[in-house]
């Protein structure tokens, strides 16, 4: 009996049509071989949604998104809107889309592929066998905490405010997931915050250490996020599974991602308690080669892998892709921001088809 999902496409700006394309391939073929069936809808958000409606979150997207199994985002943002007031602006969009959908977690992998060993700017032996998931929450913390502006105070000057604020129960939720990936990974749970100078990252560190009672089979520690961040740096295999709050784990994670040598290579997925989570690569919109048939599709083919997993629960076809993203860098294929010696460089289209054919 056929399975049938429907699925939200939010191409965006940039290379996002174009790494949406290969996604998309790669879905409808292991959908035809596992039995799988896909409605797609494609909806605006980003850059294009600005320049179609004037807004960067159109209502039509969001309703679209909510009514669907789930959504797959490419990438938004660009040099064309940068000077755009803060509510117009394409990130904006995101953040609209992220509360929209209640996504408070977000899950960034960062995993070093054997063959893309030497692609990292760290020594082989500081990464070889890194395998690290990022747990961030994604809808508190400093990017959504009021007050918050640019106000002028009684001197006469600009004052810029941003609240950083997380209640129990924002921490609690988070840390439960935090702790289920944990066990499902190694069962090792590294929490981060600064909790010698911040009150918040007191009360975060306070309940994170409360819910460990929960988990008995994972083991929990602490760490400052400045002593994180070098971590990750001198010794990345330390860690397994980071909970961490907004802002810091928008840092770490991307740090995180650039210990595999691309940040092209990264998927990740946003999720909420109940309805449709966003699975997206972790990259940018790359608007300088935008259109240019030079983009790396393969974290928006792994972000793929992941919806299938952790959305539709069919496991098997994201082993499928996942096998094939494996067999095509075994076969030397590398696009330009992975590129190493003795390797056969192609474009974003002909990854694709190499892609196609890893599954075929």
């Amino acid at each position: 009996m056929t399975s049938t999902y429907r699925i939200t496409l939010l191409p965006g700006d940039g290379i996002g049509p174009e790494i949406m394309t290969v996604a998309v391939d790669v879905l409808k073929t292991v959908g035809s071989q596992m039995d799988l069936a896909f409605e797609f809808e494609e909806a605006l958000i980003g850059g294009a949604a600005i320049d179609e409606t004037g807004e960067p979150l159109p209502e039509a997207t969001l309703k679209t998104c909510k009514a669907s199994d789930a959504v797959l985002l490419a990438a938004i943002g660009g040099y064309k809107w940068d000077t755009l007031p803060r509510h117009q602006r394409p990130e904006t969009g995101l953040l609209g889309l992220r509360a929209g959908l209640e996504l408070f977690a977000n899950l960034r992998p960062a995993t070093i592929l054997p063959q893309l060993i030497d692609a990292s700017s760290l020594k082989r032996e500081v990464v070889e066998g890194v395998d690290i998931m990022v747990v961030r929450e994604l809808t508190g913390g400093i990017y959504f905490g009021s007050p918050k502006g640019i106000f002028e105070a009684e001197t006469g000057q600009k004052r810029g405010v941003n609240t950083m604020v997380y209640t129990d129960g924002e921490i609690d939720r988070i840390g439960r997931v935090a702790f289920e990936t944990a066990q499902k990974r190694r069962g090792q749970l590294c929490s981060v915050d600064k909790a010698n100078v911040l009150e918040v990252s007191q009360l975060w560190r306070d309940r994170i250490t409360a819910l460990s009672a929960d988990y008995p089979n994972v083991t929990l520690t602490h760490m400052y996020v400045d002593n994180a961040a070098m971590q990750l740096i001198r010794w990345p295999k330390q860690f397994d599974t980071i909970v961490t709050g907004n802002l810091f784990g928008d840092i770490l994670s991307d740090a995180a991602a650039m210990l595999t040598g691309s940040i092209g290579m990264l998927p990740s997925a946003s999720l909420g308690a109940s309805g449709p989570g966003v699975y997206e690569p972790v990259h940018g919109s790359a608007p300088d080669i935008a259109g240019q048939d030079k983009a790396n599709p393969l974290a928006q083919v792994l972000s793929t892998a992941m919806m299938l997993r952790y959305a539709l629960d069919q496991p098997v076809a994201a082993d499928r892709i996942e096998q094939a993203v494996t067999t095509v860098l075994d076969q030397g294929y590398r696009t330009g921001d992975i590129m190493a010696e003795n390797m056969t460089q192609v474009g974003c289209k002909a990854m694709g088809e190499a892609l196609l054919s890893a599954l075929a």
